[in-house]
């Protein structure tokens, strides 16, 4: 699954063009490198995402197309939160 829809599905940021946005101007990384909004994802890979106060790792633990916006926090579990 490409890094955008995988933020977007899993709710860890709302819309699509946004996560796109964010990968672009490199404030996302996949197992600590930059990634581009193409990136392919996999169960296990590390995704860290840089907000303007805080920066979370999340590690991918399912790749579902679609699910319930209840259910979407099951897609990954928390590594680290950092505030600034």
């Amino acid at each position: 699954m490409r890094l955008d829809k995988y933020l977007k599905v899993s709710r860890l940021i709302k819309r699509r063009t946004v996560a796109n946005e964010a990968a672009t101007n490199e404030k996302i990384l996949v197992n600590n490198n930059l990634a581009k909004p193409s990136k392919d994802i996999k169960i296990g890979d590390l995704i860290t995402i840089i907000y303007t106060n805080k920066k979370v790792t999340v590690r991918v633990t399912s790749l579902e197309i679609q699910i319930k916006k209840e259910n979407a926090s099951l897609m990954y579990e928390f590594v680290e939160e950092i505030n600034n």
